[in-house]
């Protein structure tokens, strides 16, 4: 029998705080409390062969990871990743479509035959953005705990800050000042200011912003085929982005002292890295942990900006299913390199799936799946 992990205290489906707010003091943090949100060092204890898993279904992607635990973290056992493009036509309808459910539905079963198979014992399971906004968001979790056995909980977008920088802060350049960890998802992107001046980082504030690659893709409609307008709708997706950054921006440390340290975790940024290093194909062993030049991050971007989508497909490390994408995460990209001035850009192809699995190896809370 699989245990689904219980949920964090402020996780709640249906959640939708589209940004948080500056505390007087110290940030909430994802588990409810005012402790670092996460530590380096894992005390807890697991039997010897119990198998973990985490499933993020995101508004563009469904990932899986199952892993066991090691003496220096956890060691993977199975991973699966597909579009499904939940979020498809929810800007517009403010609905999930059948067909979107029926992709996502088709991929969280494949999910659960691994977990049968790999004989997984604790899971957890989670849906962001494109399940917190949508109006049949509930619906859709139930039909897919009828079908496939997976109770997905909708998380806030306070806790899913939370999971992406536990699953990748390791990957953060020593430095001084208070360094920011973005992920740029499909509906959502969160920034995320943390302060590793402790034994452990902690997070200090952060923003949840309504742009991911697929809202903003959609918000945009113009002729692809057009260069003035494609330059057109470049510049209107990072307008848009910038405006829902600002109040955020305005909060941002600018100490001179500082390093100004930055580490995205994205398709958008290990796709950018990846052409930095002219890769004929991806390679994660190589991009995680990558640092690249701000300057070239920007470079690319830009180029991307302007190419149509046909000639982005042809480009290695894209392909059809992210070049009508990308272009939005670019957007997004260079918005955050106006508001926090780093000259280099961290990557991480890791996030929200290995903050789960590192919660769940340092927690005996659990109950059990009907």
């Amino acid at each position: 029998m699989v245990d689904e992990a219980s949920p964090s205290p402020q996780s709640k489906n249906g959640g939708n705080p589209d940004r948080m707010t500056r505390p007087k003091r110290a940030a909430t943090h994802g588990n409810g409390s005012r402790n670092p949100a996460f530590s380096r060092k894992n005390t807890g204890r697991w039997p010897k062969l119990r198998s973990y898993a985490a499933i993020d279904l995101g508004t563009n992607n469904c990932r899986l990871l199952v892993a066991k635990p090691s003496a220096d973290g956890f060691i993977v056992t199975d991973a699966f990743s597909r579009v499904v493009r939940l979020g498809e036509g929810l800007v517009e309808t403010g609905r999930i479509s059948n067909r979107a459910m029926d992709r996502a539905v088709a991929a969280l079963s494949i999910c659960a035959d691994k977990l049968r198979r790999r004989n997984v014992t604790l899971a957890r399971s989670v849906a962001t953005e494109a399940c917190r906004r949508a109006s049949n968001g509930d619906k859709f979790i139930e039909r897919v705990r009828r079908e496939t056995g997976i109770a997905l909980d909708i998380i806030t977008a306070e806790e899913e800050a939370r999971l992406a920088v536990l699953g990748c802060q390791i990957l953060l350049e020593p430095g001084n000042g208070p360094a920011l960890i973005f992920d740029i998802g499909g509906g959502s992107t969160e920034l995320v200011l943390v302060d590793t001046t402790g034994p452990a980082p902690e997070i200090i504030d952060w923003l949840s912003a309504p742009w991911g690659v697929v809202s903003l893709t959609e918000s945009e409609r113009f002729d692809h085929q057009s260069p003035e307008g494609r330059e057109l709708a470049f510049a209107n997706m990072r307008a848009r982005v910038m405006d829902s950054f600002a109040e955020f921006a305005e909060r941002l440390p600018m100490d001179a002292d500082s390093d100004f340290r930055l580490l995205g975790t994205s398709g958008t940024v290990t796709t950018l890295a990846s052409l930095h290093l002219k890769l004929p194909q991806y390679d994660r062993r190589v991009i995680d942990g990558l640092i690249v030049p701000a300057e070239s991050m920007r470079e690319i971007s830009t180029m991307l900006a302007y190419k149509s989508p046909q000639e982005r497909a042809e480009i290695p490390c894209i392909g059809r299913e992210r070049a009508d994408l990308v272009v939005g995460g670019c957007a997004i990209l260079e918005s955050i390199l106006d508001i926090w001035p780093a000259t280099r850009v961290g990557v991480a192809d890791r996030g929200i799936r290995e903050g789960i699995l590192r919660s769940l190896m340092s927690s005996n809370e659990r109950r059990p799946v009907r």
